[in-house]
């Protein structure tokens, strides 16, 4: 198998923080505005999620609308194990937030005691793909806890939300260029991307009485849906492109 997971690269940022985004107000318009309800939305997206898992856990190489695809459906479930904790169990945000962190940070001492690393660019089987989407399940469900944990419980508000968590991921880029250890500061922006695209989209798409925008978020998840198409399409071809390339012998 050839590395599953794509460089990370402006494009694969702008899709993981649109991703978050649709995780965000996808989640909340099913279950609120279509009135499925939490549980039904969870089951629903979780057995999608398998779906996609099994297809993306099949292929040999990274596939860009498969990849992205269940990220996108686990950024749907993992916004749904926090909101089902906080809405049905009544478990605060701030015991959330530790539970996810403990989770993730179990799963990444499993990952580096089974595999030595917790690099993405090594993702060439299938036992360290499994710890990876084990890995990225809990960065979002951490994301969502310590987001609505910002905005929600700590009362920043949507739009100071953003710049807050926009100036953190600008710090851990500074550091990443500073020489800091990439693996590290890969994992510390990737999870930092899920509160500034949960924020990003409920500022978006909250009522202005809620200090949103209004866009509501059968609007904001098409547009963004539709962001996340186009990028992914642009992905896909580069893929094929350098795929198809011929290979350049050393003189």
């Amino acid at each position: 198998m050839s590395n599953k997971v794509p460089e990370a690269t402006l494009v694969f940022w702008a899709i993981k923080i649109m991703a978050t985004t649709v995780g965000e107000t996808g989640a909340d318009y099913l279950a609120v505005h279509v009135g499925l309800g939490t549980a039904l939305t969870g089951a629903m997206m979780a057995t999608l999620l398998v779906v996609a898992l099994v297809a993306q856990l099949r292929v040999r190489k990274y596939v860009p609308w498969i990849y992205w695809l269940t990220v996108v459906l686990v950024s749907v479930v993992g916004t749904q194990l926090t909101d089902a904790l906080t809405d049905k169990l009544g478990v605060s945000l701030y015991a959330s937030t530790i539970a996810f962190s403990l989770a993730l940070a179990v799963v990444f001492a499993l990952w580096y005691r089974s595999e030595r690393t917790l690099s993405i660019h090594t993702i060439y089987t299938t036992r360290r793909e499994l710890f990876y989407w084990g890995a990225v399940l809990f960065t979002f469900a951490l994301g969502t806890a310590a987001g609505d944990l910002a905005t929600e419980a700590l009362g920043l508000g949507f739009m100071i939300g953003v710049v807050a968590f926009s100036a953190l991921i600008a710090l851990v880029a500074a550091f990443y260029y500073a020489g800091v250890n990439p693996v590290l500061t890969f994992w510390l922006a990737y999870i930092l991307t899920r509160p500034l695209g949960a924020s990003f989209g409920d500022l978006l798409s909250q009522s202005r009485t809620y200090g949103g925008i209004g866009l509501g978020t059968i609007n904001t998840s098409l547009l963004f849906l539709g962001a996340i198409t186009a990028l992914v399409i642009f992905a896909s071809a580069v893929e094929q492109r350098t795929v198809s390339a011929p290979a350049v012998r050393e003189p």
